[in-house]
């Protein structure tokens, strides 16, 4: 990787630590097939803010949610029978999740309750959902992974109306996992993580895409998981084999890079803080959230209307 002007180099800091009575030290069937089996007592992933300043985040392989609170405190809100990802609030009460053993799942905050959202598509079972975004009119965009990768290509792109109407956008992506949308909802931001690479894909007025092209290239034994975008339209890339994020200018150059402690497994990105301008970090492996203060906001998010 070739740049005019090195990028600024700065560290994360921790914020919170899951507490040592939430910590699951047995084997788990997700990470049996995703970690090699090693014991693995939390994998965090899905940050996403509500509007009181609470962060809520995914376990994977214990099928919970946990709601930490601006001092740090954590909560369990709901445990249920999932292997829960990605996250975005539909309204204020609701979570939408992408659940790789069930799909898109509804959680009701307030009461914990976990009901089916979407399961299959035309009665076929996902590969195994990932991550997931809505634009300003609606529109849901999800990533369906499953075991995906170089020597199996075949990691779809879903948009879900809110008529119902499911697209299949792409079916050819090794290892689909963030989405984000850029600030003008014509461009989506597509990592692919066994690729290790993030993908541009133009969003066409009729619906369609066209001109799919690879917009930043990573290196390293993991590539390219969480995605999130600032005001100003730059991309941040959590990269969990590197321990870092990548702040990318239009032109995909790294401008900053955020550095996690050694062994950090920086997977997920979410914007919070009162002016939006600190991105927390979930570090999978360890159970915890990093964070740093950033000069430009994150974009706000939308849900379904």
């Amino acid at each position: 990787m070739f740049l005019l002007q090195a990028p600024q180099v700065r560290e994360l800091e921790p914020f919170t630590s899951m507490p040592e009575s939430f910590r699951r030290r047995a084997r788990s069937d997700w990470a049996d097939a995703n970690r090699g089996g090693a014991v693995t007592d939390s994998f965090l992933e899905g940050p996403v803010f509500d509007d009181a300043g609470n962060l809520y985040v995914t376990d994977i392989p214990w099928g919970r949610i946990f709601r930490i609170d601006p001092q740090g405190a954590w909560t369990l809100v709901a445990e249920y029978d999932g292997e829960p990802n990605g996250m975005k609030f539909q309204d204020a009460g609701t979570l939408l999740i992408t659940d790789y053993k069930n799909g898109l799942v509804r959680l009701d905050v307030a009461t914990g309750r976990v009901t089916p959202y979407l399961e299959r598509r035309n009665s076929e079972r996902f590969k195994g959902v990932n991550d997931l975004v809505f634009d300003r009119a609606g529109n849901l965009y999800f990533t369906d992974q499953g075991q995906s990768g170089l020597h199996d290509p075949s990691g779809r792109l879903y948009r879900l109306r809110p008529n119902g109407q499911l697209d299949l956008l792409l079916a050819n992506v090794p290892s689909p996992n963030g989405v984000a949308l850029s600030p003008d909802e014509r461009v989506l931001y597509l990592a692919v993580t066994r690729g290790n690479c993030v993908w541009r894909v133009p969003l066409l007025p009729d619906g369609s895409v066209a001109k799919v092209g690879q917009f930043f290239t990573s290196y390293g034994p993991s590539g390219p998981d969480g995605l999130a975008v600032d005001a100003e339209g730059r991309v941040l890339v959590a990269n969990p084999g590197l321990g870092c994020v990548w702040v990318l200018n239009g032109r995909a150059e790294p401008v900053e890079v955020l550095r996690g402690a050694p062994g950090s497994s920086t997977t997920n990105l979410a914007f919070g803080g009162a002016d939006g301008r600190t991105l927390y970090v979930t570090d999978s492996t360890h159970g915890r959230i990093l964070r740093a203060t950033l000069g430009v906001p994150g974009l706000a998010l939308h849900g379904k209307p």
